[in-house]
């Protein structure tokens, strides 16, 4: 099984990443398509695919909510290939997303979800659930003051992450949130 939290998408690459530790002067990640871990350098702009959202008419909505439902649809299994009919594609997206934006959703962006879902799959990455404790936010004990009383705290989501977000932002390197790999990955919509 796998989480959202440790798998990331660098911009400029094409794989998925999955976080390995802290490195020097960034991070260390392995490639999920072969498996070789390089450094990804602080300055990189780096997303993991909990973070990332797709445009609809209305809202966002949270990747892993449409690889929930992909991951549905397929029964665990693959999916289309990121390489077939760029119109298979389309329709297939709309039937799991039918208010997806189409002027900020390019065909570049839902290759990558296809891809990127099919790598999960192959890797045995499938648990696309946030849990409720981090959407919630728990009650956790904070400071003890004078009274020697626990005070409590509901964290903030984005800061109670732990492990390679942590790490993430110790490194300085920028995260955020976008597309489905969105515009600021580049491509447009005639890919």
């Amino acid at each position: 099984m796998g989480d959202l939290r440790d798998i990331m998408a660098v911009t400029g690459q094409s794989s998925l990443f999955k976080y390995v530790s802290q490195g020097r002067n960034g991070i260390i990640v392995e490639s999920l398509e072969d498996k070789k871990r390089t450094q990804v350098a602080a300055s990189a702009k780096v997303s993991t695919l909990e973070d990332i959202a797709i445009f609809t008419d209305s809202e966002e909505v949270p990747l892993s909510e449409l690889l929930k439902k992909m991951k549905e649809k397929e029964e665990g299994k693959e999916a289309l290939s990121h390489l077939a009919n760029i119109e298979e594609l389309k329709k297939y997206f709309a039937e799991l997303l039918p208010n997806y934006d189409r002027d900020r959703v390019y065909i570049s962006d839902i290759k990558k979800v296809f891809k990127w879902y099919n790598l999960l799959i192959k890797n045995n990455l499938t648990d696309f659930e946030v849990s409720k404790e981090e959407v919630e936010g728990e009650e956790k004990p904070g400071i003890k003051t004078d009274d020697n009383k626990p005070h409590y705290v509901k964290p903030d989501v984005r800061s109670n992450v732990k492990g390679m977000r942590q790490d993430v932002k110790k490194s300085g390197m920028p995260t955020r949130v976008m597309s489905a790999a969105g515009k600021k990955s580049g491509g447009g919509k005639g890919e």
